[in-house]
């Protein structure tokens, strides 16, 4: 299960032994965990713990590590980058913005 707060998301899990939740905010370099044993409990515990992290950040005078920047390379076989790119010229937009419409129609 998944659960979000101020843009970052968490992976959670349940022991079952200790009956409690356990969360870990996602794509970060730092570790940013959270427990709670209800989801009201659970979902203030990541709110505090993300609360914490940012101002951790303030202190240190560093900006906050975004879960995601909106950019990430992909590399292809130069044929299909060729094909991508000729499709892209055709629709009359850039490779860019055809590569993220191509994207969003997967996920769909």
């Amino acid at each position: 299960m998944n659960m979000h707060y101020k843009g970052y998301e968490a992976a959670v899990e349940f022991d079952e032994e200790a009956e409690l939740f356990h969360g870990e905010v996602l794509n970060l370099r730092d570790v940013v965990t959270f427990q709670g044993t209800s989801a009201a409990e659970l979902k203030q515990a990541m709110a505090d713990s993300v609360e914490d992290y940012l101002a951790f950040c303030r202190e240190r005078a560093e900006e906050p590590e975004k879960p995601f920047s909106g950019q990430f390379v992909v590399r292809t076989e130069p044929a299909l980058h060729k094909a991508v790119s000729s499709a892209a010229r055709r629709d009359g937009v850039s490779l860019n913005k055809w590569v993220t419409t191509a994207l969003e129609r997967a996920i769909k």
